[in-house]
């Protein structure tokens, strides 16, 4: 039972296929705009204000003290 691939179909194909082709690079190029997009809003954005940076705790000097190990 086999069919032969009339003129009508490939027509069809062609159509489709380039409609789909087209489709997809619009898409692409519609998201790749939004990410740069949303990427250089992010760039420059000025820093969230927090809590002050703290310095570490200040160590006394003990020399050249070193823990010992034992094995």
């Amino acid at each position: 039972m086999g069919t032969s691939l009339t003129p009508e179909f490939w027509e069809r194909f062609a159509l489709l296929l380039f409609a789909a082709t087209g489709v997809a690079f619009a898409l692409a190029a519609l998201f790749d705009s939004l990410a740069l997009r949303r990427q250089n809003r992010r760039a420059h954005r000025p820093p969230i204000k927090s809590v002050k940076p703290t310095r570490a705790p200040h160590r006394p000097g003990t020399g050249d003290h070193r823990p010992s190990v034992h094995v």
